[in-house]
């Protein structure tokens, strides 16, 4: 199938079987056994990364759960995985797999390729999970690399100046250490990054996936084995995704390919206006940038719709513009169908070490589903 007609239909296979057309919200939180010896191995075998064993039950919900069974299996046929874990979270995602492949494996050192979310580098830089990190360019992963490495982390366009990072370069660095991409930004829509050898695909389901500001979630996409290592820590720890969220999350899956084309084609409008103003320092778009490996075209199919600006006034005048506009909304977050604009340095970045945060004049914008040309006047006024 076309990605169109599977967003539309995958992790529904069992619907028609059950005498269901809409997606099904499973909220029981403890579940019937069916006697003390298969309920005992259903427990033993959720609560050790496997899935439901036949004749046997859910048993409780910290473990699996249906509804995000499906949303998982929809997942992780658009990312062409075998499975994915969905968590409560995009950082409880992070956690997890930071956790199972550095002290799990008691390889404890990271590698992470700047620059990356704010909250993904204030995780790693504080050291909260009893790792070590080196943070480094995409050039430099493979010097970067320990025997003690359990973990290389990167993502693709980069938050939030949007730089394109080649998955298969850095992917042949690392080697065998697993490579985790944040795949956030371009979406399966635009770009799978196991195609391109990475070892799993992290999305902040909040932003895309879900698509209109009203849930919370995260999921990573990878092979089974994997998924075997990332199950445990979230039984254990408690950020297996909530049904109700599931069914959003799902749900927002039939319109992603519409909602991310859609999205992408008003960014190109916008983001070539913006090039044309004197207030304007530098424009920040795949396809306006440096792009030396040629990843636009071959890793990733569209510039997606996150657009980011540097402004001559600076500070000030991001100050200004964020405050002026009146059709994008001035907060964090983004992939929402409405606009949004924010302050990198300010707010999502404000963690971030001095010698990696954004400048202070650059802007961050995630271009929704308004026209096009209300969006450029509303920037215009705030310019």
């Amino acid at each position: 199938m076309t990605m169109d007609t599977l967003a539309v239909h995958a992790g529904r296979e069992d619907l028609t079987a059950l005498g269901l057309h809409a997606l099904p919200i499973d909220l029981s939180t403890t579940n019937p056994l069916p006697n003390i010896e298969k309920g005992g191995d259903s427990y033993e075998t959720l609560a050790t990364g496997g899935t439901p064993i036949e004749g046997g039950s859910n048993v409780y919900a910290r473990l699996w759960n249906p509804t995000v069974a499906r949303f998982e299996s929809g997942l992780a046929q658009l990312e062409h995985a075998e499975a994915a874990v969905a968590f409560a979270s995009g950082m409880a995602a992070l956690s997890a797999a930071i956790l199972a492949f550095t002290v799990s494996t008691n390889k404890r050192h990271v590698v992470a390729v700047r620059p990356l979310y704010g909250g993904t580098d204030h995780l790693l830089a504080t050291g909260l999970l009893g790792t070590e990190v080196t943070f480094c360019d995409a050039s430099d992963v493979a010097s970067a690399v320990r025997e003690d490495t359990g973990l290389v982390i990167m993502e693709t366009p980069a938050n939030p100046t949007l730089e394109l990072v080649s998955i298969s370069r850095v992917a042949t660095q690392a080697g065998d250490v697993p490579l985790l991409v944040d795949n956030t930004f371009a979406t399966p829509i635009l770009q799978n990054p196991l195609d391109h050898g990475a070892a799993m695909s992290m999305h902040s389901a909040t932003k895309y996936l879900g698509g209109h500001g009203d849930v919370i979630g995260g999921v990573i996409a990878c092979s089974e084995a994997h998924a075997q290592m990332l199950r445990p820590i979230r039984a254990i720890t408690g950020a297996i995704l909530h049904p109700l969220a599931a069914y959003l999350l799902h749900r927002g899956l039939t319109t992603l390919p519409l909602r991310v084309r859609a999205q992408q084609a008003n960014a190109v409008r916008v983001a070539e206006w913006l090039g044309t103003q004197d207030a304007v320092e530098q424009v920040y778009f795949p396809g306006m940038n440096a792009d030396p490996d040629g990843v636009l075209g071959a890793q990733m199919t569209g510039p997606g719709a996150m657009v980011a600006i540097k402004l001559k006034g600076g500070a000030a005048a991001a100050e200004r513009l964020t405050g002026a506009v009146q059709i994008f909304t001035h907060a964090v977050s983004l992939g929402g169908v409405d606009s949004l604009i924010e302050n990198p340095a300010a707010l999502t970045h404000r963690p971030v070490a001095g010698d990696a945060k954004p400048d202070a004049g650059i802007v961050r914008m995630s271009i929704g589903l308004e026209s096009p040309e209300d969006l450029i006047a509303d920037l215009a006024r705030g310019l």
